[in-house]
């Protein structure tokens, strides 16, 4: 049984159309990157599987029952755009009202288990408007993991975090999992952190799902490269371009020469064109380079 299982979805706002004929499966025990550009319909989709708009035309499933279902409604936690705490009121204040409105049986208990699950149990004191953001974004998981959900949806969790932010964000999200009993959806445009913790991926474009794949099947599917630096940079890449089919030039100054699995290839047919190699390595690109190469294909 999957998580969730969305199909032929759609929504308009009056006459603009946010989703059209999405498909999606989410694994259970899944942390599920769902990655689109802005307006592709990334967080109306979420909204619609949390119920906080209706859907417009096809069908979203949670453990194979109706999203409608009340029993199933229980099973969803979520953080969408920002945590809706008081300011002025502590964590814990904030965390017990959130609890007492679930009526959640043993507030005290359950609150104390979803901070420690966050690492936020030893800033429960701190009033939520003097903590950072990431301290926000993790008390808003801890309110969203409040009732025990097995799924939570998550709208971009990691914007705006430091590095250790995002480091202490990436082991919460992966503790959250690690059991197999519950599943996450998180959008994030941060796709170099995401693709540190993601195990599926839904790629959506002007309201369409154009791909869904594993890490596996990322990672099998992300193109080699070798990356080199020669002593004359500019007679290399036009060398490099008439021999093979896809060269270019990267931020950091390396020429890649793409899909080529022996460096020795191309140091031979520099070295022959009187050029040196001063340095060369091989490498895959990542979650973002294949994301922006799909938008490419797609445009």
């Amino acid at each position: 049984m999957n998580a969730v299982e969305i199909r032929n979805l759609s929504k308009n706002f009056g006459a603009k159309q946010a989703v059209c004929g999405l498909d999606m499966t989410v694994p259970m025990g899944a942390i599920y990157g769902f990655i689109g550009e802005n307006g592709s319909g990334k967080s109306t989709t979420e909204k619609m599987i949390c119920g906080l708009i209706p859907a417009g035309g096809g069908s979203i499933r949670l453990y194979g029952k109706d999203y409608k279902d009340e029993a199933v409604r229980a099973k969803v936690g979520v953080l969408i755009e920002a945590p809706g705490c008081f300011p002025g009121l502590s964590v814990w204040e904030n965390m017990m009202l959130q609890a007492t409105n679930l009526s959640i049986p043993d507030p005290e208990k359950e609150v104390v288990k979803v901070l420690k699950m966050v690492r936020m149990e030893g800033a429960a004191g701190n009033k939520f408007k003097n903590c950072s953001l990431g301290m926000k974004q993790r008390v808003g998981i801890a309110m969203a993991l409040l009732g025990n959900p097995t799924l939570l949806v998550l709208d971009e969790p990691l914007n705006g975090l430091d590095a250790d932010g995002m480091r202490i964000m990436r082991e919460v999200l992966c503790d959250i999992v690690k059991d197999g009993t519950r599943s996450i959806v998180v959008s994030s445009h941060l796709l170099g952190e995401l693709q540190k913790v993601a195990t599926h991926y839904g790629i959506i474009r002007h309201g369409k799902m154009i791909r869904e794949m594993t890490a596996e099947e990322l990672d099998a599917s992300c193109r080699t490269y070798v990356a080199l630096q020669t002593a004359d940079m500019s007679r290399s890449k036009t060398l490099l371009g008439c021999k093979y089919s896809r060269v270019e030039e990267d931020e950091a100054g390396y020429i890649r020469v793409y899909d080529i699995t022996t460096p020795e290839e191309i140091v031979t047919y520099l070295y022959e064109n009187g050029i040196c190699v001063t340095e060369i390595k091989t490498d895959k690109i990542g979650l973002e380079e294949y994301y922006i190469d799909l938008m490419k294909e797609g445009k």
